[in-house]
């Protein structure tokens, strides 16, 4: 199943740094979000912006991961010749990153 069935994702860019906030649709689901979507994986599935270091902010209250990806906007957003490469573009191709059913008894 993709990610963006189980969370959704706000985003912003700054410089050559683009962060990306994955947020649980259900809050009983933030340990299997925090489980399955580390910052390799994330590093991994956005590998084509060619961000440097991806770093994760756990944030349990609000059911959410916060991914910081360093060097991931060729530049940064008035720099780039790349088209829409920035926050709002790679949060959405994140949500479609391959992710485990959540079993029953995981609820």
């Amino acid at each position: 199943m993709q990610l963006r069935e189980r969370a959704h994702a706000r985003t912003g860019d700054k410089g050559n740094i683009s962060q990306i906030s994955v947020i649980a649709r259900d809050p009983g689901d933030y340990a299997w979000l925090a489980e399955h979507v580390t910052a390799a994986r994330v590093k991994a599935h956005l590998a084509a912006t060619g961000a440097e270091r991806v770093e994760r902010y756990e944030l349990p209250g609000l059911g959410a991961l916060n991914f910081v990806l360093h060097g991931a906007l060729a530049g940064g957003v008035t720099r780039s010749l790349a088209l829409d490469a920035h926050g709002k573009c790679l949060g959405a191709v994140l949500l479609e990153l391959e992710v485990p059913e959540i079993s029953s008894l995981c609820v």
